[in-house]
């Protein structure tokens, strides 16, 4: 998986397209890749704006002043723009994206409890069977992050150390069989070498890991 650091990546998105956007008045939003894209948004889109612009404020005795596009984006966007391009930063704006996204996300590493669980049914069906053989979901999510295709939708610095990310996965057959051979070869090890995991000595729940991960 390719990391996205949003304190470090520079956005581009076409001037005319974004202002096309903006003069709708309507929702739309801007993908990682610098589209601008518009509802019904695609199922695994990564947004690093969602919204509309908002109407200037007015007051009875001014009229409305027309408003930048670092206006209209806000305050938590870091915006240059030349004659066709608009270039943003958007990692001020990092928890209201969280937001925008996580329902599109494949798993979550955005909070100091860790991952949790899959969005994907077959792969949180074996990480619920893995638990067994202590094999945890960040030992399964370092698997992906090494060896899958897909994204790392991140903020991350080094000093103070800080990282809040959300995966997403562009090959799930691919994913999945990184994580199922990842998980086999694991409890296979363990039923062999481990006296804790013997085979006669399971208990129903090991034993239905194992054969689930046919390793029995």
């Amino acid at each position: 998986m390719k990391k996205f650091n949003l304190l470090k990546e520079i956005i581009v998105i076409q001037r005319d397209a974004l202002l096309k956007a903006i003069n709708t008045n309507q929702e739309f939003a801007i993908s990682y890749k610098g589209d601008v894209v518009y509802p019904p948004f695609d199922a695994k889109e990564i947004f690093v704006f969602k919204g509309k612009a908002a109407a200037p404020k007015t007051s009875a005795l001014s009229m409305p002043q027309p408003q930048s596009i670092a206006q209209i984006l806000g305050s938590n966007y870091k915006v240059v723009e030349d004659e066709e391009r608009v270039l943003i930063k958007a990692g001020g704006n990092w928890q209201a994206l969280i937001a925008a996204n996580i329902p599109n996300s494949d798993y979550d590493d955005t909070t100091g409890d860790g991952i949790s669980e899959f969005a994907d049914e077959q792969l949180e069906d074996m990480g619920w069977h893995a638990t067994e053989y202590s094999i945890d979901y960040r030992d399964m999510v370092t698997q992906l992050e090494e060896s899958a295709d897909g994204i790392l939708f991140c903020i991350e610095r080094d000093e103070p150390y800080q990282f809040s990310g959300l995966g997403y996965l562009f090959d799930i057959e691919e994913a999945r069989q990184l994580v199922y051979g990842y998980c086999q070869n694991i409890i296979k090890d363990k039923l062999a070498n481990d006296p804790d995991f013997a085979p006669d000595k399971l208990t129903d729940d090991e034993e239905k890991a194992a054969r689930y991960f046919e390793c029995l």
